[in-house]
C-alpha cells in the first residue's frame, strides 16, 4: 500500500501538466473549439503590441521571439482540454494560455488573467 501511495503522490505533477488553469473571460470573449484553434494557430506567425512573436509551425514545434530579437525560446505547443494552447518549453517551463476573440480583436490570456492582444496582421 505504500508503493502505491508513493506511486500516486508521483504522479500528481505529471497528471496536473495535462490540464489547463481556469480562465477568466469577459464580456464578448468567444473561447476557440480546440480544430478552431488548431487550423487558426498551426503555420502562423502572431505579433504582439510589444512585437515580441509567438510562431506555431504545423509540426507542433513553438518558438517565441522576444522584441528587438531579444532572444527565442523553443517549445511544442498543443491543444489541451478546454481549448487552451499549452506549451512545453525545451527547459523544462510549461504554461498554457487561452485564445480568444473579442469583436475582431484576437486576445491570449495567460493563467493569471493578464490580457495580450494580437496585433492585426497587414495585407
Amino acid at each position: 500500500m505504500r508503493y502505491l501511495s508513493v506511486l500516486l503522490v508521483s504522479a500528481l505533477p505529471a497528471m496536473a501538466q495535462d490540464a489547463a488553469p481556469e480562465f477568466s473571460l469577459r464580456d464578448g470573449d468567444a473561447a476557440f473549439e480546440a480544430a478552431a484553434l488548431t487550423e487558426r494557430l498551426s503555420g502562423e506567425i502572431l505579433t504582439f503590441y510589444d512585437d515580441g512573436r509567438s510562431e506555431y509551425y504545423t509540426d507542433g514545434r513553438y518558438t517565441y521571439t522576444y522584441a528587438d530579437d531579444g532572444g527565442t525560446a523553443y517549445g511544442y505547443w498543443r491543444i489541451a482540454d478546454g481549448g487552451a494552447v499549452c506549451i512545453d518549453f525545451v527547459n523544462g517551463f510549461a504554461r498554457c494560455d487561452l485564445y480568444v476573440m473579442n469583436g475582431a480583436r484576437l486576445i491570449l490570456i495567460d493563467a493569471d488573467g493578464n490580457r495580450y492582444p494580437v496585433r492585426p496582421e497587414t495585407p
